[in-house]
């Protein structure tokens, strides 16, 4: 007779003891607090924070991460082969900044710098791969962990996490460690890329500083060159036209000097300009006196402040050589002011004889006037002239940007 199946037994998984579930516990929120510190040095990292404050932060968060009592980073010196503790947490003094290592193969950071693979080594007493570091041994290290600190470019050097306690790192914490190592190493290229910008940027500013300057000691010697040649010659006009050809150097030269006194050489401080070379036209003056006054701040780029003041150049040579025919106490004032937010006003004005009957600015074959309306046109501006009884103005409307 047959006999009936069996029926099925349950079948029961052996319950954790309460030591298995707390160790369960406990690396579960090891690992949750790992992952919120690589988010957190990502922060650190992402805002830019300089070198050492991020070397100083990546240790103390790794040895908080990995609950070690240690922890270093460790940069290459290629020209000594060796490595620096350049930052580290739980060192005694003379340590950091101080302290060197071999970058061979038999050392277990410079195995982990050369070949690129992470070392763990959980029981330095037993070692037999690598030395022990005599530092590791005077600090009572009993196992550590190293992986390579490399970005886009060569490696900066490595990460180390020490520990005097017992037990094993294991797998997930190497994990844990190049992840810190990989974000770190991202960060120090970026700051490697932004110091070489920076240093790139200093020396352009440099050499277009040297530039400028070697520009207004070269047209300074053609200025004093010219007034030399005014010196010797006695015929009137020649005398007339060679002063204002030096007229013109020099407004050029005091740009360029502004220019290499500046640490912005694209914008020049339109006032402090203006004054300067209405300075010089001054000193050059006999027949009168050259005034002026200009608003503080006027910054504009230099392309536009060079014709700007050029222009204003060739109406005070003007009103020099044509108001004052029979006087030797005339006075040319000049302006400069704004006129909203994005206009400038230029107002050159005399007390002389005036302007001749039927003047035409627009049709005048001089020059003076021929410069005064292509600088007037290149600046998008606006000139007006107009007799004064006695005397004349012209009064010139800029826009302070070329697209307005």
């Amino acid at each position: 007779m047959s006999q009936p199946p069996d029926k099925a037994k349950p079948v029961v998984e052996a319950a954790q003891s309460p030591v298995q579930s707390d160790m369960t516990a406990r690396a579960l929120h090891l690992r949750i607090r790992q992952q919120e510190i690589l988010a957190e040095l990502g922060v650190v990292a992402l805002q830019g924070a300089g070198l050492d404050e991020l070397l100083n932060e990546t240790v103390r968060l790794t040895a908080d991460g990995l609950e070690a009592e240690f922890c270093k980073i460790l940069e290459y010196l290629p020209e000594q082969k060796e490595l620096l503790v350049r930052a580290g947490l739980g060192w005694d003094a003379g340590v950091v900044g101080i302290a060197r290592i071999g970058a061979d193969l038999d050392s277990p950071a410079g195995f982990a710098l050369r070949t690129g693979k992470p070392v763990i080594s959980n029981h330095l007493e037993n070692e037999e791969r690598f030395r022990t570091p005599a530092l590791l041994t005077r600090h009572g290290i009993h196992r550590a962990m190293n992986v390579i600190l490399q970005g886009d470019g060569t490696p900066f050097g490595v990460l180390e996490v020490d520990s005097r306690s017992k037990g094993d790192f294991s797998k997930n914490d190497i994990t844990f460690l190049q992840g810190a190592a990989n974000v770190l190493g991202m960060a120090i290229e970026r700051e490697r890329r932004e110091r070489r910008l920076k240093a790139a940027v200093a020396r352009q500013e440099l050499l277009l500083k040297e530039i400028n300057h070697r520009v207004k000691n070269s047209l300074t010697l053609v200025t004093s060159m010219l007034s030399l040649q005014i010196g010797k010659d006695t015929g009137t006009e020649l005398q007339q036209r060679l002063q204002e050809a030096a007229n013109r150097v020099s407004a050029i030269s005091r740009a360029h000097e502004r220019l290499y006194q500046n640490n912005d050489v694209d914008v020049l401080e339109l006032g402090g300009y203006l004054r300067d070379v209405c300075q010089d036209l001054n000193l050059s003056s006999t027949r009168c006196t050259v005034e002026v006054k200009a608003v503080e701040g006027v910054r504009i780029a230099t392309d536009r402040a060079i014709p700007f003041v050029l222009l204003a150049t060739e109406l005070v040579t003007n009103a020099v050589k044509y108001a004052y025919p029979d006087r030797e106490n005339g006075k040319v004032q000049v302006s400069l002011t704004r006129r909203g937010a994005d206009h400038i006003v230029l107002t050159v004005a005399d007390d002389g004889i005036g302007l001749p009957e039927g003047f035409d600015g627009q049709a005048s074959k001089s020059l003076g006037m021929r410069m005064v309306r292509a600088f007037t046109a290149q600046l998008g501006a606006a000139l007006s002239v107009r007799d004064r009884q006695p005397g004349s103005e012209f009064v010139l409307v800029a826009p302070l940007t070329a697209d307005r």
